[in-house]
């Protein structure tokens, strides 16, 4: 059976006479011509004369690469033709009111990972659909104060060997790959579906020393393999760009963990809460896997600003429910007897 295009899935999903599909249908189409041209910028690489600028630090505290800035422009330029009441950006300290009638907020971290670049590794543009909770006298903000749970629509696109889209609007995970001979996104992969196991972790393993007690014992008890508490052997990966790494989990299982540690100003984790987690964990619960900020479902959480950070661990629902026993009750996890007798590989 021949592969349905984007506009096909839209055109399909949008049906007739619902303004709010219609509207997730062409904010999607919008967003899909400003990945093209991130992608084309991207593919000139150090050719391209944004590619190497440092622009500051955005709200954030976070480095600005020139590309950054750029992606952003890009996308809230293509949003101003679609129906879209406000716009959020990791970039923009403040959203921006666009239209105030319009039923739609997105959010966007404009390129994920971006850090990457200059290595040639793959890259992200995550969004975040919410609905518009006002009219002309509504702070634009308030929209993005929303849980998780209520999103209408999100996604990412990977800038990496294809440029691919993943998607839901709320019925499954999909993925559609550009398709240079034919000119358009072209549907991939339909409801995709996380195994439940998995034996394959991604974390950044440097940052042992800060972990909670909970997080370096899970990663110990994966580490020690056959001969371990886990009986079998793990993988581990990390790419260090959330929208890769989702993919590659989305692709064939695995768990990712970014916790928060005992470092400054990452005890309450480091991604984004609105335009980061919420978006994943969207994606990750309609292909059946589980997110969480270690205990608690992400999607439940209620955003106090709109820069919040949290921990984030999320992939495989199994492995994602253990991580949350390592946390709230490790002596429930029969196989560790000892509980705490056997020590780390990283430690002495």
């Amino acid at each position: 059976m021949k592969a349905a295009t984007l506009d096909a899935f839209l055109n399909s999903f949008a049906g007739a006479g619902d303004e709010r599909r219609a509207a997730i249908a062409a904010a999607v189409r919008q967003l899909a011509k400003a990945a093209i041209g991130i992608r084309q910028r991207i593919g000139e690489g150090a050719l391209e004369s944004t590619f190497a600028e440092k622009r500051g630090v955005n709200s954030d505290g976070d480095v600005q690469q020139g590309l950054d800035i750029l992606a952003d422009d890009l996308l809230l330029e293509a949003l101003r033709h679609a129906p879209v009441a406000a716009y959020a950006s990791e970039e923009l300290e403040q959203p921006v009111l666009l239209d105030a009638d319009a039923p739609l907020a997105v959010a966007v971290d404009p390129l994920d990972g971006s850090s990457n670049i200059a290595t040639n590794l793959s890259i992200g543009t995550i969004f975040s659909f919410l609905p518009a909770t006002g009219g002309p006298d509504q702070n634009p903000a308030a929209a993005f104060f929303q849980p998780g749970a209520n999103q209408l629509a999100a996604g990412c696109f990977i800038y990496g060997a294809q440029l691919a889209l993943v998607l839901s609007v709320g019925s499954g995970t999909h993925v559609f790959v550009m398709s240079q001979r034919l000119g358009t996104f072209v549907q991939a992969h339909e409801s995709l579906a996380i195994p439940p196991r998995t034996q394959e972790f991604a974390i950044n393993a440097a940052n042992y020393r800060h972990w909670d007690e909970a997080v370096r014992l899970y990663v110990d008890d994966c580490l020690k393999g056959e001969e371990g508490p886990r009986g079998k052997d793990f993988n581990m990966r990390w790419i260090a760009s959330l929208a890769a790494d989702s993919y590659r989990i989305l692709m064939r299982g695995g768990v990712f963990l970014y916790p928060g540690d005992r470092r400054k100003d990452y005890g309450r984790g480091r991604l984004r809460l609105v335009y980061e987690a919420n978006p994943i964990a969207f994606l990750i619960e309609q292909a059946g896997g589980a997110a969480t900020d270690a205990t608690s479902r992400i999607l439940d959480i209620e955003p106090e600003s709109l820069h919040q950070r949290v921990p984030l661990v999320f992939g495989s629902a199994r492995e994602v429910a253990r991580i949350a026993r390592y946390h709230l009750d490790p002596s429930s996890i029969g196989e560790r007897a000892p509980l705490f007798g056997n020590r780390g590989l990283f430690r002495a």
